[in-house]
């Protein structure tokens, strides 16, 4: 078996991206702060945004449920770059020392297409992809297996006779990497640089 593309999350891989780098600033307690993001603004509810819900009607409905919390939840996505800190730079040298071993490279990322324009414009090494699936813009999420069907026939483009067998795909969640392994790809658990490295070796991948 030989691998012949390298399929990369973002989020916990590639980009520090937290709700608590914003939520900091403006709720100091930790016990409050840690309860608003888990009843309110929540990970379910931000990933029906990143499956191509629009940020105004994502947060038009959660300020009717919680209208004593309406300034709080529209700084969600008015101040949303502040969530992103920047890049991992152990996640992002893999993919540099990839690209350098002339590795084509992808991306498959839960993402809004409303936000995702910002990580286009202020990080050059996503220019290091051939091609980004991006769930908010397909409106398709992991780990539906119709977004991995949509990445691999996007990966086909560029690689024509490309298995599944011959694509690893990297994420931190293990949901999605199971997904992926479930349709015949090959999958690595992003728990830490070192260990992803490892594994891309144990695969045959040199660089």
């Amino acid at each position: 078996m030989t691998i012949r593309a390298v399929v990369f999350d973002f989020g916990g891989v590639l980009f520090d991206w937290n709700p608590q780098h914003l939520y900091r600033k403006l709720i100091t307690d930790d016990h409050e702060r840690h309860h608003f993001l888990e009843t309110i603004c929540t990970q379910a509810w931000n990933t029906e945004q990143d499956a191509g819900r629009s940020l105004a009607e994502g947060t038009r409905h959660l300020v009717e449920q919680y209208p004593q919390h309406q300034a709080l939840i529209q700084a969600y996505y008015e101040r949303w770059h502040e969530m992103l800190r920047g890049s991992l730079p152990d996640g992002v040298a893999i993919l540099e020392a990839l690209h350098a071993a002339d590795m084509p490279l992808f991306g498959l990322t839960n993402w809004s297409a409303e936000t995702f324009p910002y990580a286009r414009a202020n990080y050059p090494f996503l220019q290091r992809f051939r091609d980004i699936v991006v769930s908010g813009e397909l409106k398709q999420i992991k780990p539906d297996a119709a977004i991995y069907e949509a990445s691999l026939a996007q990966v086909r483009a560029h690689l024509p006779d490309i298995e599944p067998r011959e694509l690893v795909f990297i994420d931190d969640v293990a949901g999605n990497i199971d997904a992926a392994v479930a349709l015949g790809w090959q999958g690595i658990h992003h728990v830490s640089a070192e260990r992803t490295a490892a594994g891309l070796r144990e695969l045959g991948v040199r660089f």
